[in-house]
């Protein structure tokens, strides 16, 4: 059993900001190929410049959204690394929703984003790893490899005006599951992390409107803080190491303990 993805390749999405960011930089850290996806080429660019000539980074800009760009992501990881072991879906929207206006498209746009992105990539990348395992030797028992979905308490939480967003995470949480059972037999192990008390890059926005945001949060958590992007990562690489060589299917919350408490009426940040 061991923690290290080094020598791995890892394609992270919504790895210009926030948490995908965070993954990524950790990632490429503990010595694993890169590939940092983002559909906002300015904001890469800002936040990677150190990293240009990183010989383990790949820097790929497309809306993923769009087929033809999620062929030419795999494409261009394929080409600079040879091969894909990880995938981290890390790529949100998050949005606010009027759940009594019928001319509100929040829900149609987070459905989008948040499944149907991941649901595609996941699919091509999974492809990808199959064929790989089946150039193997016949001796090696290695895994094929791992894929790591981004969701968030809200997925069990209820809050009217996070429709969209609930709705969404709680759809990727159960194509996690559905996956995880699907290429189970291809020796693809796919997972979840379920943030909650979390600084992502939403939570920070709404906190610079409402400081008083952070003490509700902290007053709902347990461990009466907040999280930090570093502690997903880690979580994100022990769900894509083989530490984690018999887990799958599984939603692992990272909310400071939250979840555990009557949060109906708590933020679902």
């Amino acid at each position: 059993m061991s923690f290290s993805i080094s020598g791995k390749t890892a394609i992270i999405t919504g790895a210009a900001a926030g948490i995908g960011h965070a993954i990524a930089r950790h990632f490429l850290d503990q010595g694993a190929n890169v590939v940092f996806a983002d559909q906002s080429e300015k904001r890469l660019k800002a936040r990677c410049d150190d990293l240009e000539n990183h010989d383990n980074a790949l820097f790929f800009v497309g809306d993923l959204s769009e087929k033809l760009n999620v062929a030419n992501l795999l494409s261009a990881t394929i080409d600079a690394f040879d091969r894909v072991d990880i995938l981290v879906n890390a790529a949100r929207l998050f949005s606010t929703t009027d759940p009594l206006d019928p001319t509100d498209n929040s829900v149609e746009q987070s459905l989008n984003q948040n499944l149907h992105v991941a649901l595609r990539l996941s699919q091509a990348v999974a492809r990808r790893m199959i064929t790989q395992a089946e150039t193997k030797e016949e001796d090696d028992a290695s895994e094929a490899g791992t894929i790591v979905n981004l969701s968030s308490l809200a997925a069990n939480r209820t809050q009217p005006e996070l429709l969209a967003f609930s709705i969404s995470n709680a759809a990727l949480e159960q194509m996690t599951r559905s996956l995880a059972v699907s290429l189970a037999q291809n020796n693809i192990r796919v997972n979840a992390i379920a943030v909650g008390s979390v600084m992502s890059g939403s939570l920070r926005d709404v906190i610079a409107d409402n400081p008083d945001y952070r003490d509700t949060i902290k007053a709902g958590t347990p461990m009466q803080r907040i999280g930090t992007a570093k502690e997903v990562a880690e979580a994100a690489q022990f769900l894509a190491s083989s530490a984690s060589s018999f887990v799958t299917g599984q939603i692992i919350g990272l909310d400071g303990g939250r979840s555990v408490l009557d949060t109906v009426q708590r933020p679902a940040h």
